[in-house]
């Protein structure tokens, strides 16, 4: 079952390879599966597809006054269904932190919430029709660009309304999860999934029911002895923007506006196959030098990366 979405066509030449069995004797069991409306087969013997049978659930709500998160979840935990303690737990707080944000932030009219449970794993959508993260986030902090937003985002501590909210929330509500990504016009937070061009914001996030994760599992990790959020993993593939190369000081500085605020930086160069002397000469030389108590970590570095780096001396 685990590998029929990305196996569809040769799930059962798979599964006989795996288990050193007949393929016949697969494709016995695959058709009781699909008995038992666990999976859905497509086609005759030879050129079947296979696909995880899924419940497929929605519900739309009007922001008014009254609306709560914690209402809302009381509909969507029965989708969800029973599992362990720790994925009730994920689901809980990605739900009701998500669906808070588009209440408070979104300034929108309407959130659509939407389900898709299979026998294996749960994947949801939270959806307003407000006026779309990534923009409010580039009028809040007065960027030049939208796509700014996603590395103050990727962050975390950042929030348009702190008498209200920490900014903690879709950081670690990004890390509990298997997969995750927000969508708002024709951007992406991870690229997990396609951008659809559509205003307002889509929160997307999906788990494998018999995920061992857990919520504080994730808090730790981004906690530097007492417990509290003073580590940060910043992408810095998500300080190119559209062409660009990470040549200057003026690029090293948007990756390191707001690094202050923590005791601990990584900085996560996958995808970044070479970087400039001014742009690593600016974080981890001049940086450094001036927060000589916060601490600076390269990693996924490139060859050519990991040699400009030390090339300025750290």
């Amino acid at each position: 079952m685990r590998q029929v979405e990305a196996h569809p066509s040769d799930i059962a030449k798979l599964a006989a390879d795996k288990f050193g069995l007949e393929a016949q004797s697969v494709r016995k069991h695959l058709r009781q599966m699909s008995a038992e409306n666990i999976l859905i087969s497509d086609g005759n013997t030879r050129d079947r597809i296979y696909r995880l049978k899924s419940i497929d659930w929605t519900k739309s709500y009007p922001i008014v006054t009254g609306l709560t998160e914690d209402l809302a979840w009381a509909d969507a935990a029965p989708i969800i269904g029973k599992l362990s303690d720790n994925v009730l737990s994920i689901w809980n707080t990605g739900f009701t932190e998500m669906f808070n944000n588009a209440i408070d932030h979104s300034a929108g009219t309407e959130i659509a919430v939407e389900i898709r449970k299979t026998a294996i794993n749960a994947e949801m959508e939270i959806r307003d029709n407000g006026i779309g993260i990534f923009k409010k986030v580039q009028a809040a902090a007065n960027l030049p660009d939208e796509r700014q937003a996603i590395l103050e985002l990727s962050k975390g501590k950042f929030t348009t309304d702190r008498t209200k909210h920490s900014g903690e929330g879709i950081f670690f509500t990004s890390k509990m999860f298997d997969s995750f990504d927000i969508l708002s016009g024709h951007l992406s937070f991870t690229g997990t999934q396609p951008s659809t061009g559509s205003p307002g914001t889509t929160v997307w996030m999906k788990l494998d029911d018999e995920s061992t994760r857990r919520p504080i599992d994730v808090y730790n990790a981004f906690s530097v002895g007492d417990f509290g959020f003073d580590k940060t993993n910043v992408p810095i593939k998500m300080a190119r923007l559209a062409g660009e190369r990470l040549v200057s000081r003026s690029q090293a500085k948007r990756v390191l506006a707001r690094i202050s605020e923590f005791k601990v930086a990584v900085f996560d160069f996958a995808g970044v196959e070479m970087i400039g002397q001014a742009f690593a000469d600016e974080i981890f030389r001049v940086f450094h030098n001036a927060h000589p108590d916060i601490g600076l970590e390269a990693v996924n570095t490139a060859p050519e990366v990991l040699s400009m780096i030390r090339h300025v001396g750290s």
